[in-house]
């Protein structure tokens, strides 16, 4: 038995059934932020999957997207083990960037609640960089998916207000989100330390 190869893009235009594509395809019509949004969720779903922790979305969101567990046999203050995350997505900073830090700006109504010390359940911030354009955001292969462009993390307890409405403050470039970092933040919480 022979199965039939999909055709990039989706059915073959010499099927009949779908209209030749356009070189761009039409893209809907949501907000570039609530896209943004979409996206940044994605990348946090991949990385809890490789690194074997369960998700849960605060309901109602009171300024925390998403509550982490990992369980693992290692920890010592409890068998499973919870952070909260706080989600952001920018194009505004380009990929790579230079030196050790990057500039992101929060309302200092997320930043208070993100450097409230002390705490029972840690928090980080996650901000994601992405291209300007869209149709660069993600790249799929026969052997992979990329999501462009990458996703850095912080623990911003204690970190001082300085601004009137917002606060500049600088996120680490050598802590990129994956899932091994996830799994080191996970087992320094297990241990009773911080993120």
């Amino acid at each position: 038995m022979t199965l039939a190869q999909p055709e990039p893009g989706g059915l073959s235009p010499a099927s009949g059934r779908y209209p030749q594509p356009a070189t761009t395809p039409q893209r809907g019509g949501l907000a570039t932020t609530a896209c943004m949004e979409t996206l940044q969720v994605g990348y946090l779903h991949a990385i809890a999957a490789a690194s074997g922790c369960s998700l849960a979305q605060p309901f109602p969101d009171n300024g925390i997207d998403w509550h982490v567990s990992h369980g693992a046999p290692g920890h010592t203050v409890d068998d499973e083990v919870t952070i909260k995350v706080q989600l952001k997505c920018t194009y505004q900073t380009a990929p790579r960037p230079p030196g050790p830090t990057f500039a992101f700006t929060l309302d200092n109504d997320h930043l208070v609640k993100l450097a409230r010390t002390p705490v029972s359940v840690h928090k980080i911030l996650v901000v994601m960089l992405v291209p300007r354009t869209q149709e660069d955001w993600l790249r799929a292969s026969h052997d992979r998916l990329e999501l462009r462009h990458c996703c850095y993390w912080i623990n911003l307890a204690g970190h001082p207000v300085t601004g009137r409405r917002r606060t500049t403050v600088r996120i680490p470039t050598t802590r990129i989100f994956d899932d091994r970092a996830l799994c080191e933040i996970m087992t320094r919480v297990g241990a009773g330390g911080r993120p």
